[in-house]
Parts: structure tokens; sequence; C-alpha cells
């Protein structure tokens, strides 16, 4: 069974609700219709039922089993404009401007769905930027409170591949955070690595990259690293890291054992934290392109609910493999 597969079985054993905000969009509807045809989450289309239905009819899907909400005549709507207002009043937000994002906006009012746990989680991202995804979800359900900020990472599966845990890894930051300072690395790494673990259900093993090996460069840069890897190791002890390491060293048994010979994970690392968005976002394309990975993602951690976004580029299979993760996050939300 290939990994996104195994995500699939585990998100069947106990469905969840994902809303899909983007029906404009064909790819998300192909998604839906295959989510359900697998049986993989219960999914709400946000719009006109009729509309959606036609279209979908026009290219032979099948949307029949999803649930269909029209903000416009949504009977739950004034509630959702309270809600709203309660969480941003105190920001401005008035409630004819909370009425008219809700109306307006699909993925305010699927996020509004997900705080009011009428939905488990969202997907969303092929037709709106990651801005715009995370502002919505950022406004509405906010930052978890075990994390110190939200990032996003890509679960990449490397056909034949002995690195890592059987070709899976992580790869993070790589779609959201620019410039994390020391903290902020670290703070990924220590989500990446609770990520893992509960996507892959195997223990994480972080490595910090850095063009720098264990000194063997002197830079602000490898500062940078090397402090991140002394607070990640201070705020959880427990996690198998190390760094700075570079990329090989990181996960070639044979170079980290020559580089870093005192290092508990090098050669070994599964979960890869790249020293800024440039880098992380090279690499996952990188591996994506050249190894013919699957790349899934941006997957978001940090916010305090099951919302994740889509590359504008992703194919409706992506979408449906999204679909599968976020079902397995919900599965593990409190």
């Amino acid at each position: 069974m290939d990994f996104i597969q195994s995500i699939k079985e585990k998100a069947k054993a106990n469905l969840k609700t994902i809303v899909l905000p983007e029906t404009q969009d064909l790819r998300t509807l192909e998604a839906a219709h295959t989510a359900l045809k697998e049986g993989i989450a219960k999914i709400i289309l946000i719009g006109d039922e009729k509309n959606i239905k036609q279209r979908a009819k026009e290219k032979n899907l099948n949307l029949d089993n999803a649930d269909f909400i029209n903000p416009a005549s949504c009977d739950s709507l004034e509630s959702y404009v309270e809600l709203f207002v309660k969480l941003r009043g105190h920001k401005g937000l008035s409630e004819k401007s909370a009425r008219a994002l809700l109306l307006e906006n699909p993925l305010y009012f699927g996020v509004a769905l997900v705080k009011s746990k009428v939905a488990d989680g969202m997907v969303a991202g092929a037709v709106n930027s990651t801005a715009d995804v995370l502002r919505a979800s950022l406004q509405i359900l906010g930052t978890k409170s075990s994390s110190k900020l939200v990032s996003a990472f890509f679960l990449m599966v490397v056909p034949n591949c002995n690195y890592g845990e059987n070709g899976i890894f992580i790869f993070a930051d790589s779609g959201l955070v620019q410039n994390p300072n020391a903290q902020e690395l670290a703070s990924i790494a220590i989500d990446s690595a609770k990520s893992f673990e509960a996507l892959v259900g195997k223990e994480a093993v972080v490595a910090m990259l850095s063009h720098s090996t264990k000194g063997s460069a002197k830079h602000p840069d490898v500062d940078k690293v090397i402090e991140a890897t002394r607070i990640a190791k201070a705020e959880a002890p427990h996690i198998a890291l190390d760094g700075e390491l570079q990329l090989d060293a990181a996960i070639v048994p044979s170079v980290g054992k020559s580089k870093a010979p005192d290092s508990a994970i090098a050669g070994r690392a599964n979960v890869l934290v790249f020293p800024d968005l440039d880098a992380g976002n090279i690499g996952y394309k990188l591996v994506q392109r050249l190894a013919k990975a699957e790349a899934y993602g941006p997957i978001t951690q940090g916010i305090a609910g099951a919302v994740n976004d889509l590359s504008r580029g992703c194919s409706s299979e992506d979408i449906v493999g999204v679909i599968a993760i976020t079902a397995l996050q919900a599965q593990q939300n409190k």
C-alpha cells in the first residue's frame, strides 16, 4: 500500500466532514466526486446546489452524496455573523462587514463552518492565494494554543528512495514563513516533528539544515540555525533533533557518519527544516520534479483547526490527497 493510500484508509476509519469552498473550480468538483466515491470524507460544497450539480453533471461527476450550503439562503448565517463579530469586533469589524465577507467570500464562510463544528476541516487554495486562505483561517480560528506561529510543510513521497522513512519526508517551512528567526525556526521544527508523527506514524528525526555541518562554515545564517537548534532542544528535548547539518549529512548515513560522527540523527533524518522559505520552496520543487516525488501541500500547522492550502497548480488528485490528510488531522484534533 502506498503512503497516500494508507492515509485514505485511516480517513475512512473515522469519517470527517471537509468543506470545499472553491466550487467554481472544476478540479474541486472532481475531487469532491472522487472523495465521495472512495469514501474518505463527508463533503460540504459551498454555493448554489442546482448550479453546482448542473456543472458536475456535464462532466459526469456524481455529487449526490455531498451536502450543499448556500450562504445567501443559510438559516445559520446570522449566528456566523454574530460569531465573526465576537471574534474580530475588537479589531473594528462591523456586523455589516462581517455579513458581507461571509456572503461574498466562500473562504470565510467555510472557516466559519469549521469554527462552528459544522465541518471538521477545510481545503482551499486551488484558485485563492495562500495569503487569502490563511487570512480567513487566522481571523476566525486563530493560532493553536500549543503553537507559537503558523507554518507550512510539504509531505514528500519519493519513489525508490531508501532515505528518510522509506522515501517519506516533511520539508518545512516550504510554503509560508519567509525568513524565520531562530525562535520561529525552532517552533517550525517542533511542530513539524509532531506533524510527521501524526501523519506517518513513525518517529520524527529532525535535521536543522544549513550550508554548514557542525561548524564547517562561519556566517550569521549558520549562527541562526545553531541557535534554533539550541532552542528546539531546550523546548522539546524528547524530539530526535540536531543541527546544523548539510543535506547530505542529514539523510545519507555514510556522509552523516563522516561529517557529523557525534550526531545521533545525522544520516537518518526524515524531517528537513530549511533555514528560510527560498531554500525550502526550491528544495521541494527540485525533489518533486527531478525525483518525480509526490508533493502534498502546503499543509498548514499551528492553526486551531484543520485547514489546508493548495498550490494553484494542483490537480484534482492532489486535492483528494489533501482532503485525506486534512481528515486525518481532524481526527487528531481534540
